[in-house]
């Protein structure tokens, strides 16, 4: 009953620092809007590449977290999920308001990646555009499970996209200029981390492992 209750507690402290991260994050980022470095980033600068490439890979996220969110009754899966969705759409959203605001289309003829000088070593297939994106194949098969079988697909499709977009914002912060933008990726580097350490916990407690 106390690894109950302990568990549960860790999830609503996630939960409630997610939400107070992103309300914050919202704040700042309207506030200093306009504030940011005077030069504009141009159609194949680093900054364009990660806006448009993350919000791809945050849409996928999203659609993930729905999904499960339909598949099974856990409480702690759902808190998750609700999380992911939250926060993901919303810095989805100012990745793409940020594309906006340098007066730059939020698509590209580049292949992913090719802002992190790796356009062509990830092979894209079935719908998974970049490092850490599942399948249309696992999507399906994320929508025929139940239960359990469905916690634990979407633990481990989540952990490996959260993985992939980790490495993602690494590149940003490395490599943009942007001080907003740079910010923005930080919070994403240990948010998702964050939350990679919780599905490992939640993995743990269903016998399984990410990499199964």
């Amino acid at each position: 009953m106390t690894g109950t209750i302990t568990r549960r507690t860790r999830l609503v402290v996630l939960a409630c620092a997610v939400l107070a991260v992103a309300a914050a994050l919202l704040v700042w980022w309207r506030a200093a809007e306009g504030t940011a470095n005077t030069s504009t980033p141009d159609n194949r600068s680093v900054e364009a590449g990660f806006s448009r490439d993350m919000a791809v890979h945050h849409q996928q996220a999203v659609e993930m977290s729905f999904i499960v969110r339909d598949r099974t009754d856990d409480e702690g899966v759902r808190t998750l999920a609700y999380d992911v969705i939250n926060t993901q759409a919303n810095q989805r959203g100012m990745l793409l308001g940020r594309l906006d605001s340098w007066g730059l289309p939020k698509s590209s003829g580049q292949a992913p990646m090719t802002w992190m000088g790796h356009g062509s070593m990830y092979e894209a297939k079935d719908g998974s555009l970049m490092p850490g994106m599942a399948t249309n194949a696992q999507l399906d098969q994320l929508r025929e499970a139940k239960g359990e079988d469905a916690e634990i697909l979407y633990l481990r499709l989540m952990t490996a996209h959260h993985k992939g977009g980790v490495d993602m914002a690494r590149g940003a912060v490395d490599m943009a200029d942007d001080d907003k933008l740079v910010r923005l990726a930080r919070t994403m580097v240990d948010g998702q981390r964050a939350e990679i350490d919780l599905m490992a916990d939640m993995l743990a407690q269903r016998g399984a492992k990410a990499g199964q």
